[in-house]
């Protein structure tokens, strides 16, 4: 197994979020309610597994290794436009975000930001892992050496098994932070 074949399997669960998006959007439109609880898990879901966690592995991980290689123009651009739609969704979320607490303190306006994000994050997910998945990888995978691939595989169950520690880490400092 290549390292991008484990990327690109995180992405199986990803698309099966954004399977569940698309109906909660649906159901949403329809009835003109937001499950704030659905809410809730979406953008934790995509914080954490495919932010923080796979979009952690691409940028820090496999992004990374390429930077030090002599790429093509193209492929570099590919590179930094992907690491673009990673910074672009991040403010997707973080809008999303904001929205529900504002739908919860029944802002008028609320709604329709909420309806607008699922929309786009309905609508980037796709054609972001499709670009990865048929485009990007298969070339990215050729500046490898089978060594580099097989390190790349250990980095990536080192990244993974940090991941809770560091992730509530982190949201323990926003607390002590807040406190002071």
């Amino acid at each position: 197994m290549l390292p991008t074949e484990q990327l690109m399997s995180e992405h199986r669960l990803i698309e099966r979020m954004v399977t569940l998006l698309n109906h909660e959007f649906s159901r949403v439109q329809a009835t003109k309610q937001v499950d704030l609880g659905f809410i809730e898990i979406a953008v934790d879901f995509f914080r954490v597994y495919t932010d923080f966690c796979h979009h952690g592995k691409e940028e820090h991980i496999l992004f990374g290794e390429l930077e030090a290689k002599p790429l093509l123009p193209e492929h570099r651009a590919m590179m930094d436009e992907l690491i673009y739609e990673h910074i672009f969704v991040r403010r997707v979320l973080k809008e999303l975000l904001e929205a529900k607490g504002r739908y919860e303190r029944e802002d008028n306006k609320a709604f329709s930001d909420i309806t607008r994000t699922m929309s786009t994050l309905s609508t980037f997910y796709p054609a972001h892992i499709e670009k990865e998945d048929k485009h990007f990888f298969p070339i990215s995978i050729e500046y490898l050496s089978e060594d580099e691939r097989s390190h790349m595989f250990e980095a990536f169950y080192k990244f993974d098994s940090s991941l809770i520690h560091e992730l509530y880490n982190e949201k323990v400092l926003m607390l002590e932070q807040k406190q002071k």
